[in-house]
């Protein structure tokens, strides 16, 4: 790959189109039209989401990619053509390859001659026995068990792959570059690298690209999206997609196509920054970020300055989403009106448990009571509270008749007895395993114009002096005269799932807030404020360049989000859960 910057041009301008398997469809069109970009990029996967390709590859053995991307080409790759827009996804999911045909008959049909890339070798199913005998255990990252051990079933098992596969099949010609389980931030990272001709040791750089990577993956979660504070957003009708002008020293713009709704601010940018992160060394597989030594800083309206990230190298292995059948899931809800509630709820358990055979039936069962129902209601569904029920088992039959063991109930129980739906079967519940494997086993393979070459993982020493966070001043925790107030109306939050996991990042605006933040939200703090996360395990990291904290909670997901049985099986509630809470905070601190 050349090293020298491939234009002359100070900036590559990386615009994202999708953040998931269903975003909204015309978005590409949208950020292909709506102003002047280099490259466009989506990222369609997700932990479930492989689950769910799986599915759809089971009914048909040419599909497993996300068939939406191809609509979006169909609409824009003349266009992308013309303007030399180069186009780079993950939506090739389980069959990259297939993905690759689909794109040529496409181009076929309009007379179109891209050059399309095809990145593999992020599939480690067909090569999962031979690994483990070569020494690579699966050993799940928060339980510690080998896969192998586990007496788990593995449906798909794909390995994280850096961007150097992506900036290779750039560098040689590419129009469209599509792959299997690329990281999130790599899809910016490849086409920065290409673009600069940055070598695979300039840390900062792609530190820096990185940070701008992870913060535009996810749609317009960074352009207001999901943003705490929704009185600052001015529009949330059609709300814009992010922008990353970056430049050859790695620092960055994030912005949004003038005329859309949303919001670029140093606040938005935060959110994604603490998205679905740990500690504050953000690793992938082509660098570790330190998210601590961010500069942040609003350049103009919508545009903010992405500046100072430090890196180092990525370590020895790379994250494995390994996805097994665990079983199938089943939940039903029942809704419980006016009075005595408790009484009620506790006379229907016992009586559907009587009915299915009695408590342990299921290898899981769980229970919860939504008392929502108000005092002297006004309505009817005020006086609604709510009776969820789940079960998980491995024996389909019996999943099955879960919810039909309810319905034999409905004459014969509670008064007043409804369900929010009717009785189905149980679907699959799909276990995640989050594991790691050796980079030296995995090989980037791309196809481009019938020619494969590879790209393998370059090993490095680990720096003599790793970069520290940046040195912040904060100021002593402000005291003072108090005042009861619900804590979001001071602190945003944004929290996410980590499979079986979830984060739950918290920043204020001003160093005063964060100062009260930092002693105020410890690990006890939050549990007492939230009492169902008391049996979990969590960690807590601090991040004083952002004015934040991250948690991250252990196993409150269950074995991950499509086998999870809570009502919110991604964790994208939890931090407005945390914002309703009243607290007693300095007045000082008050907006």
């Amino acid at each position: 790959m050349s090293t020298e910057n491939r234009t002359g041009k100070d900036k590559v301008t990386i615009a994202n189109c999708s953040g998931f398997f269903g975003d909204r469809l015309a978005a590409a069109a949208e950020m292909v039209r709506g102003g002047p970009i280099d490259v466009l990029t989506g990222d369609y996967l997700a932990e479930l989401t492989m689950a769910l390709l799986f599915r759809l590859k089971m009914k048909n053995p040419e599909a497993g990619y996300t068939p939406t991307f191809l609509k979006q080409m169909e609409e824009i790759m003349g266009e992308c053509l013309d303007r030399k827009i180069r186009v780079v996804a993950n939506a090739g999911g389980l069959n990259p390859r297939g993905l690759a045909a689909g794109l040529r008959k496409i181009a076929e049909a309009l007379g179109l001659h891209p050059k399309i890339a095809c990145i593999e070798g992020d599939d480690l199913m067909p090569r999962l026995g031979e690994l483990q005998e070569a020494g690579e255990p699966f050993v799940h990252l928060d339980k510690g068990v080998a896969l192998k051990d586990a007496g788990m079933l593995p449906i798909t098992a794909n390995a994280y792959l850096g961007g150097w596969g992506i900036a290779e099949a750039l560098a040689r010609g590419a129009d469209i570059v599509v792959s299997g389980r690329v990281a999130d931030a790599s899809l910016v990272m490849g086409p920065a690298a290409w673009w600069f001709g940055w070598k695979r040791d300039d840390w900062d750089r792609l530190a820096g690209a990185a940070a701008a990577g992870h913060i535009v993956e996810c749609g317009a979660q960074a352009t207001g999206g999901n943003y705490s504070f929704i009185d600052e957003v001015p529009s949330f009708l059609k709300v814009g997609y992010p922008i990353a002008e970056i430049y050859e020293d790695g620092s960055s713009v994030i912005t949004k196509h003038p005329g859309t709704g949303g919001l670029v601010s140093i606040d938005t940018v935060k959110a994604q920054l603490l998205y679905e992160v740990r500690e504050p060394s953000y690793l992938t597989p082509d660098v570790a970020a330190r998210f601590d030594t961010i500069e942040i800083s609003q350049e103009a309206p919508d545009r903010v300055r992405i500046s100072g990230v430090l890196g180092s190298p990525p370590p020895e292995t790379t994250k494995v989403c390994i996805n097994c059948l665990g079983g199938y899931r089943n939940s039903m809800t029942i809704v419980l009106t006016g009075l005595d509630i408790e009484k009620k709820a506790k006379i229907f358990e016992e009586a559907l448990f009587d009915n299915l055979g009695g408590k342990g039936t299921y290898a899981v069962e769980e229970v919860q009571l939504v008392p929502s129902n108000k005092e002297n209601p006004e309505t009817n569904d005020e006086a609604f509270a709510y009776l969820r029920i789940s079960v998980m088992d491995r024996d389909q039959k019996k999943v099955d008749r879960f919810s039909s063991k309810i319905v034999e109930l409905g004459l014969a129980n509670i008064p007043g007895f409804t369900a929010t739906a009717p009785p189905a079967k149980g679907t699959p519940a799909i276990v995640h395993w989050p594991a790691l494997v050796s980079g030296s086993r995995i090989t980037q393979k791309i196809t481009l114009e019938g020619e494969d070459f590879t790209v393998d993982f370059m090993p490095h020493e680990a720096l003599a002096a790793p970069p520290a966070a940046t040195k912040m001043h904060v100021p002593p925790a402000p005291s003072g005269k108090t005042i009861r107030i619900p804590f979001g109306r001071i602190f945003a939050t944004r929290s996410g799932d980590k499979g079986g996991n979830a984060n739950l990042g918290v920043w204020g605006k001003t160093p005063e807030a964060y100062a009260f933040l930092r002693e105020f939200l410890t690990v006890e703090k939050l549990k007492s404020l939230l009492k169902d996360m008391r049996p979990y395990e969590i960690d807590r990291y601090e991040f004083p360049n952002l004015y934040a904290v991250n948690f991250y909670i252990k196993g409150v997901l269950g074995e991950g989000v499509a086998a999870s049985l809570r009502s919110d099986p991604q964790a994208k509630t939890l931090g407005e859960y945390l914002r309703a809470k009243i607290v007693d905070v300095p007045e000082s601190i008050v907006p």
